[in-house]
């Protein structure tokens, strides 16, 4: 995950490093001074309380934590000479949970839990905001990951389909150009079978748009377009003609394209992908 959270009008950056989520809390910390970030983060991290939840999620996530110096910051936590830097807190055990960078494009990050509790210390109402806004995050990209399985699954069944085509279509000693003409002849098919045109047509009538008819579909597109591919190679195989497979394809493609539409809306919004 990289991307950014707008919570109550402040932009939050977030993060990934070796499958850790991470939320900046440099960012957080700027809700309540802008100018003052890492002094309000280190006011934090030296609390007792805060050094006990940083230790247990250690000593949870990470084998490697050094239990015996977090002990000793422990031991010194709440005294008034005691200070503590998120970097002294990375460098002396060895921490995951927190990561911290210098420089313009630098700050300090914490995995999600422990910015939770940074934000709840910083404002209740903030941290509620906070966790709504990352949720809404990880939705879309539940969406996004589960368009790109079902592009990647049409892709795999597309193999399938073109191998079908070498196979029995594309007689020996074809050109180049004539094989080309032959598998994209057999893929506008399926377009004309699923979305009613060609992808020449469908290009001239979107020209400001990249990619293809394809790039675009919507994911009951792709999940019905992959079974067309899948029984378009099976109907080749058969030895069907090409105005009997689309004839066919063209019914598969409407009966399929009604019971996605219709079972989708049965779907919970958090199973809907």
């Amino acid at each position: 995950m990289k991307s950014t959270l707008q919570v109550l009008d402040q932009t939050i950056s977030t993060n990934t490093k070796d499958g850790i989520e991470y939320i900046c809390i440099t960012d957080i910390a700027k809700y309540k001074g802008s100018d003052r970030a890492a002094h309000i983060i280190g006011n934090w991290i030296r609390n007792r309380n805060t050094i006990e939840f940083l230790g247990i999620w250690e000593q949870l996530n990470n084998p490697s934590f050094k239990v015996l110096e977090f002990e000793d910051f422990k031991k010194e936590a709440g005294l008034n000479s005691f200070t503590l830097t998120p970097k002294q807190w990375i460098q002396t055990t060895a921490a995951i949970g927190i990561t911290s960078k210098a420089g313009r494009y630098g700050g300090t990050y914490a995995q999600k839990d422990i910015a939770f509790e940074f934000a709840s210390w910083i404002s209740v109402e903030f941290k509620l905001y906070l966790i709504k806004e990352f949720q809404r995050l990880k939705e879309q990209e539940f969406e996004e990951l589960g368009w790109d399985i079902k592009r990647n699954l049409a892709k795999v069944n597309y193999l399938i389909h073109t191998d079908a085509i070498q196979e029995h279509l594309i007689p020996d000693l074809l050109s180049p150009q004539q094989v080309s003409a032959v598998y994209a002849n057999e893929a506008d098919l399926l377009n004309m079978a699923l979305f009613g045109m060609t992808a020449k047509k469908w290009r001239e009538e979107n020209p400001s748009e990249k990619g293809n008819m394809r790039d675009h579909a919507n994911v009951h597109q792709l999940v019905c377009l992959a079974n067309l591919e899948s029984m378009n190679a099976h109907f080749i195989r058969q030895g069907l003609s090409q105005s009997e497979r689309i004839a066919q394809l063209n019914d598969l493609a409407i009966q399929q394209m009604k019971v996605l539409v219709k079972s989708s809306a049965y779907l919970l919004p958090e199973q809907k992908v």
